[in-house]
């Protein structure tokens, strides 16, 4: 199988370059085809000599990919489909949803990271449908560059399908190759990778990289969010605001918690106090989250006057507290939502 160099960082070209006996230089100009010129054809390099074209398409591939489907949302999302490899862990190949949503003058996509998620989380699709392999950084990335909104692209946020820090290297190589001069180069502060929080991954992204970080809490007190979160029992609420709290975190890095509603189980006034508890201390925002009802489920949404109600206690505690507005809904495409389903 030829390899495919879509998604490769400069060291890792330069690397290739060496052994095919290439000039060093033309590992830049690889990356300047693909990531500035978005070129998904070798033939279509022209400043590379036709000897070095000739040799890529010997043994390898851009390895760029279209969506296999798109459904678009009353409101304007969309909701794109990826055929993939799931990491070459199946023979077998997968699918993956990104979204993207236009809001006014930002343009954010949402990206995937593995097929499946292990974490299991009761309330989540992506969830209940098991593990079936993590996604290469050039599967990643192929989610941002092949959609036809992706030059509009402000913001990315890894809130997709899988848990980011379980699929640590692909996500960094990812995030090296956006913030890059070579790469995309974005500011890290136009990221923001979402994890439930595996604590010495965690550790890492925050030490290794300068994006947001939001961590999916869902319920403050342990025993209720570990019925909810199984990783709980491995990685306590509790440990990982300490870890955050060793942070710094006012300046333009952000640290956010994600909160789904549920009617009756974690939304009423003592579940606000003891959120306020833990997080005493924490310079953070919370953005509480509708939840959206999928088949087989028992969890119903909290009811807007409650969420409001639970949204003015946070502010009036000093902590920073939104209610995110849904998108996509109608095409299953809003939080908790994705399945990667194939076309029919």
């Amino acid at each position: 199988m030829k390899n495919a160099l879509f998604g490769q960082t400069l060291v890792q070209l330069q690397e290739l370059c060496l052994a095919e006996s290439f000039p060093k230089f033309t590992a830049k100009q690889l990356c300047d085809w693909m990531y500035n010129k978005r070129v998904n054809d070798f033939d279509a390099m022209t400043n590379l000599s036709l000897k070095i074209r000739a040799r890529l398409n010997e043994i390898a591939t851009v390895g760029r990919q279209d969506p296999v489907d798109c459904q678009v949302s009353a409101d304007g999302t969309k909701k794109y489909l990826f055929e993939v490899a799931g990491g070459g862990q199946n023979t077998n190949s997968q699918y993956v949803e990104s979204v993207y949503i236009p809001d006014g003058d930002r343009a954010t996509l949402c990206v995937s990271c593995q097929a499946g998620c292990k974490m299991g989380c009761r309330f989540c699709v992506t969830g209940q449908q098991g593990f079936h392999g993590s996604l290469t950084a050039s599967e990643i990335l192929n989610q941002i560059f092949s959609i036809p909104e992706s030059s509009q692209l402000t913001n990315v946020v890894f809130m997709g399908m899988g848990e980011p820090l379980d699929n640590f290297d692909a996500i960094c190589q990812t995030l090296e190759t956006m913030t890059a001069s070579w790469g995309l180069g974005w500011s890290p502060h136009r990221i923001t990778v979402s994890t439930v929080g595996i604590t010495p991954m965690l550790k890492r992204l925050i030490d290794e990289t300068e994006v947001h970080v939001a961590v999916s809490l869902h319920n403050p007190f342990a025993d209720e969010r570990a019925a909810m979160m199984p990783m709980q029992k491995k990685y306590p609420i509790a440990e990982i605001v300490d870890l955050l709290k060793k942070y710094n975190w006012y300046g333009q890095r952000r640290i956010s918690f994600e909160y789904t509603m549920f009617r009756g189980i974690n939304d009423d006034l003592g579940h606000a106090a003891e959120l306020v508890r833990l997080l005493r201390g924490l310079h953070c925002r919370v953005n509480l989250i509708r939840f959206h009802s999928s088949p087989d489920t028992p969890y119903r949404t909290s009811d807007e006057r409650t969420m409001k109600t639970f949204e003015d206690y946070l502010n009036s505690h000093n902590i920073i507290c939104t209610i995110r507005a849904s998108r996509g809904e109608d095409i299953m495409a809003a939080c908790g939502l994705l399945a990667g389903k194939t076309v029919k």
